[in-house]
């Protein structure tokens, strides 16, 4: 039984044009600039190392994360991890020379987003983080910096993140002109949405500072459901929700209507899905009620563990129009994730919308490469 009906004609005319959009979209739409094909490598993924990345499907990969004292907001790299960082770098500068390779900072942790608060909330502490940041980028070859920070948590948060931005982006240039290098790439991750009202407290981001100081931001398009609400199965990151703001289009959009320049909009796509443990396996459409998490670590599942347990169980695997998301079923077990159809309906509407790209959370999460190739398949120059 499905939970969620169509559009209506609106949706699928929509959808017909970006399929054909897959194979022909104008040049004009592809010659203004170069797609920023990202991902994030998780350096707690021991069974995974950075030789293992097809450093072909990508223009940029991230390593997941580096953290500033919470005392001092400097890095203080250890031996173990000044290892990675530089086999990090040198390996995938090896492969392919083109890339670019950007540290990541902070990530999802409760404790990264207050120290990020409180480094933010001082000149003299932005000025110690960002000199810090310069130097660590610097010593261990990386070609940027990128700012994860989930996610300013009050209107003064998002003041001191407009102020953290152009100072940070002074401080740069200042730096590649003394030392006669190229600047230092500034990305930020950021929240599908410009404007945030988690914990009841409304703020956005300072738009017109993005614009001028960062190279690109990393809109998280995903984690719309999850374990979080344990009363109903969803789609992680459905491309359209007719029932709610809550959705990868509207979040795109309302970046767009902000003003953001929509080539440093890069969407984010998840190579994970979500699970539920269904409350009757005979109602299993999106939406069918749940009551508990399904299989996987804490009602997460990476794609590639998705596919096997699809194929393991004989799973009833449907692909919603409606959405633009895919779920399968097994029994009880559901998930709700993105495939190769759903992947690269989003990226072909990304690229007829002119975004800056598309970027991956976690690089490691692939099944023999078969969503990032299609993805980069999608966005051919």
């Amino acid at each position: 039984m499905e939970f969620l009906k169509a559009h209506s004609l609106l949706i699928l005319v929509v959808l017909s044009l970006t399929l054909s959009s897959i194979t022909s979209v104008t040049n004009s739409m592809s010659s203004c600039h170069n797609p920023n094909k990202g991902a994030y490598w998780p350096s707690w993924a021991k069974n995974f190392p950075p030789s293992s990345i097809d450093t072909n499907l990508f223009t940029h990969v991230y390593y997941a994360f580096l953290s500033p004292s919470n005392t001092t907001f400097k890095f203080e790299i250890d031996d173990p991890t000044a290892l990675l960082l530089k086999n990090f770098t040198t390996t995938l500068h090896t492969k392919n020379p083109n890339l670019k390779t950007l540290f990541s900072i902070g990530g999802a942790s409760e404790l990264g987003s207050l120290i990020l608060s409180r480094m933010a909330s001082t000149h003299k502490s932005r000025k110690t983080f960002i000199v810090s940041t310069i130097e660590v980028a610097r010593k261990f070859d990386f070609d940027g910096v990128d700012l994860d920070w989930e996610f300013p948590k009050t209107p003064k948060d998002m003041k001191n993140f407009r102020h953290l931005l152009h100072e940070w982006r002074v401080a740069v240039k200042k730096e590649a002109i003394a030392n006669d290098t190229p600047q230092l790439l500034l990305s930020a991750a950021t929240y599908y949405s410009p404007e945030i009202n988690l914990d009841n407290i409304h703020r956005k981001y300072p738009v017109e500072s993005i614009n001028e100081n960062l190279d690109w931001i990393n809109a998280m398009c995903y984690d719309y459901r999850g374990s979080w609400d344990l009363s109903a199965t969803g789609s992680p990151a459905l491309l359209y929700d007719s029932n709610s703001n809550v959705s990868t289009s509207y979040g795109l959009q309302a970046w767009i209507e902000a003003k953001i320049q929509r080539e440093k909009l890069v969407m984010g796509l998840p190579l994970y899905g979500r699970t539920w443990q269904l409350k009757d396996p005979t109602l299993y459409g999106i939406g069918a009620p749940a009551v508990d998490v399904g299989p996987g670590d804490e009602g997460q599942m990476p794609y590639v563990e998705v596919e096997k347990f699809n194929a393991q169980n004989s799973a009833k695997v449907v692909f919603d129009l409606s959405t633009v998301s895919t779920y399968s079923v097994a029994g009880t077990s559901w998930i709700g994730y993105d495939d190769v159809r759903s992947v690269a309906l989003k990226v072909a509407y990304a690229r007829t919308q002119k975004l800056g790209g598309y970027f991956f959370w976690a690089v490691n999460g692939d099944q023999d490469w078969k969503i990032s190739t299609e993805a980069s398949r999608t966005w051919t120059l």
